[in-house]
C-alpha cells in the first residue's frame, strides 16, 4: 500500500506548475525572450576565492595523501569552525561544534527536521509560506485534508498581509511547532529582536519549538535587524536554525547548507519526559545522509576567508541593487511594493484586483517576464506577486522597462 497522505497534496508543487506554463508559452512563441524573476535561482558566478578552494579540493581528490572518501556526516571541522567563528561569535552566540550539522541544502533540512517529531504535533505556519514547510507535514500525516482554499485541517495558519506588515500574530491557542522565516520568503519582510523575543517567550510558555529559516540573513542591511534567532535570550532552548550558502554565495548548483540544533533544545515524550533534540537529529542525519561533498565544503569554507567575504559581499550588493531598481521602478509605475530592502524578494500587489495567476499569465504574455503568483504560497498570498532580485542586472533593467509597457 502507498502512503495515502501523498494523495492529500494539492495538484502540483508551485514551481513545476510555473515551469509548465512557461514551456507551453515558449512552444507557441519560440522567438520570445523570457526574463525570469520567478524561481529565485542565482545568476552571478562563484566568487574567485571559492573557485580556487574547490580547484585545490579537486586536486586533493586526485592524490593519495589528499584524497577524501566518506566524510563525517555532520560535516568537516574546518567548515564548522569557520561557521562558528564568523557567523555566530561576532553576534555573541556561543555554539559547540556538535551543534552544527552540514548538509546539502536548507530546503532538505527544513523538510526533514519534522521526522524527529510525532505526527500528533500541531504546527503553525505563516500565510503566505514557503510550500515545503506545509507539504512535508502533509506527507508525514500531520494534517487533515485541504479545504477549498487549499488550507489543511490541523495546521494553524498565521496570515501575513499589508495590514500587519507581513508579520504574524502569536497563535491564539497552543501549538507545538512553529515555522518562521526571516528575512521572509516570499514577502521580503524582516522582524526586530523585540518581535523575535515574543516568539521565544511564546515557545517557552507552550513547550513549543521554533523552526527558524535564516537562509537569507546575509541580505540584511539594517544593523537593528537580528541575523540569527540566537541573538535573542533563551532562543537556544526552543529554536532550531537553518542556513544556506545557496543564495549567499551562489551554491544553488553546488549544494551546501547547515542546521543549528543547540543541545538545550528539548521536545517531550508522551509521558512528559524531556528529550534532547540534538541527539535525535544527529541519529537521523547520520542514518539517512552521507554528508555534503568534500569539494563543496571546501568551497563553503572559502566564503569565510578575507577574500571570500569581500567577493561574496560584492555579489550580494549586485542582487540588492537589483532589488532597489525593482522597488523604485514598480513604485513609480504605481504598484504597491513591499520587501526588497533587507531581503532579495520583492512582494507586490497585483493591479486592478487581478488574481495572482491571472497577473502571471498577463505578465508572461505581454511582457515575457516571469514571477511567482502569491497565491502559490498560501491563501493570504492571493492578490500578490513575488519577484526575485537574483537576475542579471541587464535583464532586471529590461524587465522593468517591459513592465512599463504593459
Amino acid at each position: 500500500m502507498i502512503n495515502e497522505n501523498f494523495l492529500k497534496l494539492q495538484a502540483g508543487y508551485l514551481f513545476p506548475e510555473i515551469s509548465r506554463r512557461i514551456r507551453s508559452f515558449q512552444a507557441q512563441n519560440p522567438d520570445a525572450k523570457i526574463i525570469s524573476l520567478g524561481i529565485g535561482d542565482v545568476t552571478q558566478p562563484l566568487a574567485p576565492a571559492v573557485l580556487e578552494a574547490m580547484k585545490k579540493a579537486v586536486d586533493d581528490m586526485g592524490s593519495e595523501t589528499g584524497f577524501h572518501g566518506y566524510g563525517p556526516e555532520r560535516g568537516y571541522d574546518f567548515l564548522i569552525e569557520a561557521i562558528i567563528e564568523n557567523d555566530f561569535k561576532p553576534r555573541s552566540v556561543d555554539l559547540d561544534k556538535s551543534e552544527i550539522f552540514i548538509s546539502d541544502g536548507a530546503k532538505c533540512d527544513t523538510a526533514n527536521i519534522q521526522e524527529v517529531f510525532g505526527v500528533d504535533n500541531v504546527i503553525a505556519v505563516t500565510d503566505p509560506v514557503y510550500p515545503v514547510y506545509v507539504d512535508t507535514n502533509v506527507m508525514a500525516g500531520r494534517t487533515g485534508q485541504a479545504n477549498e482554499n487549499g488550507q489543511y485541517d490541523k495546521i494553524v495558519y498565521m496570515p501575513c498581509t499589508a495590514e500587519n506588515d507581513f508579520t504574524p500574530e502569536l497563535p491564539s491557542s497552543p501549538v507545538d511547532i512553529i515555522y518562521l522565516c526571516f528575512p521572509n520568503n516570499p514577502t521580503g519582510a524582516v522582524v526586530t529582536k523585540e518581535i523575535l523575543s515574543k516568539w521565544v517567550d511564546f515557545a517557552h510558555g507552550n513547550k513549543a519549538i521554533i523552526l527558524f529559516d535564516a537562509a537569507y540573513e546575509a541580505f540584511i542591511t539594517d544593523r537593528q535587524i537580528p541575523h540569527s534567532i540566537y541573538e535573542v535570550e533563551g532562543a537556544k532552548e526552543v529554536a532550531i536554525e537553518f542556513r544556506s550558502f545557496s543564495k549567499t554565495a551562489g551554491f544553488t548548483g553546488l549544494r551546501c547548507a547547515f542546521t543549528v540544533v543547540p543541545k538545550q533544545v528539548r521536545a517531550y515524550a508522551k509521558d512528559g519526559g524531556a528529550v534532547e533534540v540534538n541527539s535525535l537529529w544527529s541519529r537521523r542525519h547520520s542514518t539517512k545522509f552521507n554528508g555534503a561533498s568534500y569539494i563543496s565544503q571546501a568551497g563553503a569554507a572559502a566564503v569565510y576567508s578575507p577574500d571570500g567575504k569581500k567577493q561574496t559581499r560584492r555579489i550580494i550588493d549586485i542582487y540588492m541593487a537589483n532589488a532597489a531598481l525593482i522597488r523604485e521602478s514598480l513604485t513609480k509605475l504605481g504598484y504597491g511594493v513591499f520587501g526588497g530592502v533587507n531581503a532579495p524578494y520583492i512582494w507586490m500587489k497585483t493591479p486592478k484586483g487581478l488574481s495572482s495567476w491571472d497577473f502571471f499569465d498577463i505578465l508572461l504574455q505581454k511582457a515575457n517576464v516571469v514571477g511567482t503568483p502569491g497565491v502559490g504560497f498560501g491563501r493570504a498570498g492571493e492578490g500578490y506577486f513575488r519577484l526575485t532580485a537574483f537576475g542579471k542586472p541587464a535583464d532586471v533593467k529590461e524587465a522593468m522597462e517591459r513592465f512599463a509597457a504593459i
